[in-house]
């Protein structure tokens, strides 16, 4: 999460099923994130979430307004500093946080974050030449909400680990395929050098 001071910091994360049912209807990609993308690939809760994160391409951005209609939206423009996004504002490249609430009085309900793709391909925001096709980027939950798939989440998470992401590591890192730790080592390498998550995955 892009760190807002006070008084913009409160969070009252939306449900899954009630995110679920905002995003439904859209007509491009979205995926659940962060933490709870890694609970939905454990298959139960392990932990409390601060917030709740959606992914969307860049260039399905606007699919957020949609799904949130006659909410307000604030752009992380520059990061750690928050802003108004206005009606069909296209957000540049450089910010990739927009935080969601019903209203001026509300806490903040949903995050969404903006990643790259270029043609059929997921492009990483930190390191262009991780990518891979957007139809792999995600799984499905028993309940049919897309998450994204923890491989891809744990890259995120790697760069400079917290204890909530050692927690989520060590939870999903059984169910990881040969596959998903290959990609994971791969990327980690690519984009952070040395790391302590790759001889376990490598193990």
């Amino acid at each position: 999460m892009t760190p807002i001071h006070a008084p913009f910091d409160r969070w009252d994360p939306a449900p899954l099923s009630e995110l679920a049912t905002m995003f439904s209807n859209l007509d491009c990609h979205w995926w659940v994130a962060g933490g709870f993308a890694i609970e939905l690939a454990v298959g139960r809760p392990f932990r409390s979430h601060d917030d709740i994160d959606v992914l969307l391409l860049r260039r399905d951005q606007l699919a957020a307004q949609q799904a949130l209609a006659g909410w307000q939206w604030w752009a992380a423009d520059p990061p750690g500093s928050l802003r108004p996004w206005t009606s069909g504002e296209a957000l540049p490249h450089g910010v990739h946080d927009i935080w969601c609430r019903p209203g001026p009085d509300d806490p903040w309900r949903i995050q969404i974050m903006l990643d790259e793709s270029h043609g059929q391909d997921w492009v990483s925001r930190r390191a262009p030449r991780v990518r891979r096709p957007i139809s792999t980027l995600g799984m499905t939950s028993a309940a049919g909400i897309p998450f994204l798939a923890p491989d891809v989440q744990l890259f995120y998470k790697a760069r400079a680990p917290r204890p909530k992401d050692e927690e989520d590591f060590d939870m999903v890192l059984p169910l990881l395929t040969k596959r998903q730790r290959r990609w994971l080592v791969d990327a980690i390498t690519k984009t952070y050098g040395p790391h302590p998550w790759t001889k376990r995955l490598e193990a």
